[in-house]
């Protein structure tokens, strides 16, 4: 497994716009093999900032590294350009390879949103 991650710094009067831009963008994930999860995590406030990361789960790096290659990409990062007046500086990639996983059986399959 291959988790991929961006931290985003959001302006705190920008975080609202953020959160939608994300929830109706296209992001063609689907299109692309390997691709398990995703999910846009909310964290703490500091300053005039909101930190963000977009959070997601590949079968292995190798199936990342061929999304970053596809048109599924290209077409989902079209317009990420037109959002930087959002962002405190550039976002932040972090890439980890699983070493351990454990998961709660006694969890229904069901997503959680909250």
């Amino acid at each position: 497994m291959f988790v991929a991650m961006n931290r985003f710094k959001v302006f705190t009067q920008e975080a609202e716009a953020f959160e939608t831009i994300w929830r109706e963008r296209d992001r063609h994930l689907s299109e692309v093999d390997g691709f398990v999860e995703f999910s846009l995590l909310k964290g703490p406030e500091a300053d005039d900032t909101v930190l963000y990361a977009s959070h997601t789960i590949w079968r292995s790096k190798a199936d990342f590294e061929a999304w970053t290659r596809s048109e599924a990409f290209r077409k989902a990062h079209a317009n990420a350009g037109q959002n930087k007046p959002m962002y405190a500086g550039h976002p932040q990639f972090e890439g980890f390879e699983a070493v351990l996983t454990e998961k709660n059986d006694r969890v229904s399959a069901g997503r959680m949103n909250g």
